[in-house]
């Protein structure tokens, strides 16, 4: 037995569910909203026991091949699933999470639940949502609220839905669950033990709240995990990115001036890809020291303004806000293509842009914008400034978030079955460099290598002083 889905025109006439916006589910009757007419309407549930919010159930099957071949690329994480599955570490437990939703995430948390959790899904990006993953996630009993396209409101009304589980850890991914837990929700703070954070931009958010002293309680950072940052955010990004830009534009890398703002773990890994397709890379920073970094990797460094003049393509991947600004837009190449592979949509000033242009732009091909300047240049826009390589692409490999995702299981397990949150005050923590280097160990079996063991003569050795010259 499934939910009907159902909408009504200004005569209250039911419509195809398709031009329908899906809304939420929840005991007796719920509201869906017409995509562009917001008519509440009653719908009656027929199975009480389940509960979602998906753009189309019936692309479970194709999500679930989805799914089907990210397990089969992601080794670390389906051992963990094993191991939880037999010993449930996290039995009577409910997990709120934030992430985008792809194949990966759901092996994340497919994982999760054999464990023993009551697993709650929204996704942490309008764009980001596979439908299909989403749709074969509900359909196997996970508590999901994501479709791809929401627009603001619905986007808090998933995170809202996703608390009203009243969890005892938070998963988060850019800090929106958190943050609104803090804000909105703080009836539910009360029953939360501890939360993860999984990127850059919600690490950076959280720090400032345990600053200020009003983060409520302990967070793991996992984005800095080596096992995280070194890879996800160096390889993933770095291709992911690309592919993104590759399947919006089909351009020819080779022989353009591409621009990457920051030159952070992604911005290195983006800079390198690049690079090897032929590119000639400018990078922009605001830190000397990665400057000089990226002057000894071999590429140009100067301000954005400058870069802006003759870049044919700009990435911004820096987790701050307008990155590329009016001043920017104002100096631009004609032609240029520009991207955002940092967690918001800000790094890129488009509300200005909007404005400037007086919204003359033209969808000229999936996730490419083209806005025409009021002196008649052109450039194009890639998934309206939010991440281009979720947009437009599937996001990291499932081979990094592998690493990524056994971060994020290990740290639930450790938190809430192995009494990790105990003896945490109210602040911002790096996972526990034992499970950081166990998935390292288990990883590099995964991929056929091995190293060497220090000798207990090595070991005596970097452990005293006694012996030099």
């Amino acid at each position: 037995m499934r939910p009907l889905f159902g909408c009504a025109d200004k005569r209250g006439l039911y419509k195809n569910r398709a031009v329908c916006r899906p809304y939420f589910f929840a005991e007796g009757f719920t509201q869906t909203l017409l995509s562009d007419i917001a008519i509440p309407v009653l719908v009656k549930i027929l199975d009480v026991t389940q509960d979602y919010a998906v753009k189309d159930l019936s692309l479970a099957k194709e999500g679930k091949n989805h799914i089907r071949w990210a397990e089969d690329h992601m080794p670390v994480l389906m051992e963990l699933r094993a191991e939880f599955e037999k010993n449930k570490p996290l039995l009577g437990k409910t997990l709120a999470c934030c992430l985008h939703v792809t194949k990966e995430t759901a092996v994340l948390m497919k994982t999760l639940k054999a464990g023993g959790a009551k697993v709650v899904l929204c996704g942490s990006n309008p764009l980001s949502t596979n439908d299909a993953v989403a749709a074969a996630l509900a359909d196997e009993g996970i508590y999901v609220y994501a479709w791809r396209g929401v627009n603001s409101e619905e986007y808090y009304r998933c995170v809202d839905r996703a608390l009203d589980h009243k969890p005892h850890l938070t998963m988060d991914d850019g800090g929106d669950l958190v943050t609104r837990l803090h804000t909105v929700r703080k009836e539910l703070i009360s029953g939360v033990i501890a939360g993860t954070e999984e990127t850059t931009t919600g690490v950076i958010r959280q720090r400032a709240m345990a600053d200020e002293g009003i983060l409520e309680y302990p967070v793991i950072a996992v984005n800095d995990a080596m096992t995280k940052h070194f890879f996800d955010n160096r390889y993933g990004t770095g291709q992911s990115t690309l592919d993104g830009i590759l399947r919006a534009t089909s351009v020819l890398l080779a022989g353009k001036n591409f621009v990457v703002a920051g030159y952070g773990w992604c911005g290195k890994g983006l800079a390198m890809r690049a690079k090897g397709m032929g590119a000639s890379v400018i990078v922009t920073e605001i830190d000397p020291v990665k400057g000089i970094e990226a002057v000894m990797d071999g590429f140009r460094v100067m301000p954005m303004k400058e870069a802006a003049r003759e870049a044919d393509i700009i990435v911004t991947v820096t987790g701050n806000k307008n990155v590329v600004d009016k001043e920017d837009f104002e100096v631009i190449k004609n032609g240029c293509v520009i991207a955002n592979s940092g967690h918001f949509d800000n790094e890129i000033d488009v509300k200005w842009l909007d404005e400037w242009t007086k919204g003359d732009y033209l969808d000229i091909r999936p996730e490419v914008r083209e806005y025409r300047l009021p002196d008649r240049r052109k450039i194009y826009l890639l998934a309206e400034g939010r991440l281009v390589n979720l947009a437009a692409a599937e996001g990291h490999p499932s081979e990094v978030m592998d690493m990524s995702f056994a971060n994020q299981a290990t740290s639930a397990r450790w938190l809430l079955a192995e009494g990790g949150a105990k003896n945490l005050e109210n602040k911002v923590y790096p996972v526990p460099e034992t499970l950081d280097r166990e998935i390292a160990r288990r990883k590099l079996l995964s991929l056929g290598a091995d190293i060497d063991v220090l000798t207990k003569e090595q070991k005596e050795y970097l452990g005293s002083w006694m012996e030099g010259t």
